[in-house]
C-alpha cells in the first residue's frame, strides 16, 4: 500500500489466510518466529515484508508434511494420493483457524480467509474465518 500512499489506501478491504510477516501482531507468535529465524539463518538481510518469503515458508512446510505421510514410498502415485490427503494441517504462517485440506475430489488446499481492512500502516483483520468449504459428498 505504501506506493499508493498510505493515507489513500484507508479502508480498503481485502481477504487474508496467512500471517503478514511485518505486522508486529505476530511478533510474539512462536510460529512467526521460527519463519523469522529460518530467514535470519538461510536468507540474511531478506525482506520480511516480502509475502512472498511467509508463502514460500508455508508451502515448503507443507511439502514436507506430504513427503512426511508418503513415508518410504516416494512413487509420483503415492506423492500425489498424500497430496490428496491432507486434513486439518497447519502449517507455521497459516492465520490462527486457517487449515489445509484436500481431497481426491477437492484439489484446492486453502479453502478459508479473513477479511483484513487497511488502517494506519497496516492490515488489521477482524471477523470471523470465512469458509468456502464445498460439502462432501
Amino acid at each position: 500500500m505504501q506506493p499508493a500512499g498510505f493515507d489513500n489506501a484507508q479502508g480498503v478491504l481485502s481477504a487474508a489466510y496467512a500471517k503478514d510477516g511485518a505486522d508486529p501482531q505476530w511478533a510474539n507468535d512462536p510460529n512467526m518466529k521460527k519463519w523469522a529465524e529460518f530467514l535470519d539463518k538461510y536468507m540474511p538481510g531478506a525482506d520480511k515484508t516480502d509475502g512472498g518469503y511467509v508463502y514460500g515458508y508455508g508451502a515448503a512446510q507443507t511439502l514436507a508434511k506430504v513427503l512426511e505421510m508418503c513415508g518410504d514410498d516416494l512413487t509420483r502415485a503415492n506423492v500425489m494420493k498424500q497430496a490428496a490427503s491432507l486434513k486439518d494441517f497447519t502449517p507455521d504462517t497459516l492465520l490462527p483457524g486457517v487449515k489445509i485440506n484436500t481431497s481426491a475430489t477437492d484439489f484446492a488446499p486453502i479453502a478459508q480467509l479473513q477479511m483484513q481492512r487497511f488502517k494506519g500502516q497496516k492490515w488489521e483483520l477482524f471477523g470471523d474465518i470465512i469458509s468456502g468449504d464445498v460439502p462432501s459428498e
